[in-house]
């Protein structure tokens, strides 16, 4: 009912930068939390950076404050992050996932409590 595809994945060496986005079809993400999470091989799925309904809230796991910065843009069902300072230990394929809900400043940091997510796409940090 919501699909959500990331692009903008790749390969960038250490130190650089890349750009994420997730797009959405329909109204979802105007009304929806957003988080971008990933996944490396042998480890669970963990949050990376959420940002509320409102936009003006935005949350990140501590490995990558400074670094990543998320935003949206509802009217355009987009979400995007951006990623700076890259370090080979943030390889990993990247999901975005949205939760309708009625919290203007609110996100989830479980996967569990996103009903709809993205394929992902693989985020390669080269040394």
């Amino acid at each position: 009912q919501v699909p959500l595809v990331e692009s903008g994945g790749g390969l960038v060496q250490a130190g650089g930068s890349m750009r994420l986005s997730c797009a959405a079809s329909g109204r979802t993400l105007s009304r929806s939390a957003v988080a971008w999470f990933h996944q490396a091989p042998g480890k669970e799925r963990e949050f990376v950076a959420g940002i509320s309904w409102s936009g003006t809230s935005t949350y990140y796991a501590d490995s990558v404050k400074g670094r990543f910065t998320i935003s949206r843009d509802n009217a355009k069902n987009t979400v995007s992050l951006q990623m700076n300072s890259l370090k080979p230990e943030d390889s990993a394929v990247y999901y975005c996932a949205a939760a309708v809900t009625t919290s203007r400043g609110s996100i989830y940091y479980q996967p569990v409590d996103y009903p709809y997510w993205g394929q992902g796409t693989q985020v390669t940090v080269s040394t």
